[in-house]
């Protein structure tokens, strides 16, 4: 279980009143889930490709509007994280959007250095595809969409501990 975040009636949201001022008004009023975090799609401002999908907190919200560079809340890590602290592959934020129910953000970014966003060393986290059609009586077929690493994530992160968990 996720530590408790900060919520959606700080000064830098409003809070969540009617449908109507949620859906066609004019302050943000984000809704967070029961952990205190909402998704964030991150897409390439140039060419519109996913690099990622994250989770922001109450807090990484305010830091990405305040600074315009991207930040998120790592599940794994549990705890606050600026895109690119390690790598040097920050998020500079070239706009920022919130879904109808403000319920998900989107932000457009350009990726300083490789470009790349994916520890793995991908440029996009979203570096396989799922095969379609019928199930071979095992586990779906994976296929690669990216036909190399962009970047060497040891040369990158050194000894960091890899984010992902089992």
């Amino acid at each position: 279980m996720a530590p408790e975040k900060s919520g959606p009636t700080t000064a830098a949201f409003a809070a969540r009143t009617t449908v109507e001022q949620v859906e066609e008004g004019l302050s943000l009023a984000p809704k967070f889930d029961g952990d205190g975090l909402i998704p964030c799609i991150t897409t390439d401002v140039n060419t519109g490709e996913v690099l990622m999908l994250g989770y922001m907190d109450g807090e990484a919200l305010q830091k990405t509007i305040a600074t315009g560079e991207a930040h998120y809340w790592s599940r794994s890590r549990q705890r606050l994280w600026r895109k690119g602290s390690t790598s040097g592959l920050v998020q500079e934020v070239v706009a920022m959007r919130i879904d109808d129910d403000q319920g998900a953000v989107w932000l457009r970014v350009r990726v300083a250095g490789s470009g790349a966003s994916c520890h793995v060393g991908y440029r996009s986290c979203f570096y396989r595809s799922i095969e379609l059609g019928d199930l071979p009586g095992g586990p779906a077929r994976l296929v690669f969409t990216e036909s190399r690493k962009s970047f060497d994530p040891k040369d990158v992160y050194g000894d960091a501990p890899n984010p992902t968990q089992l």
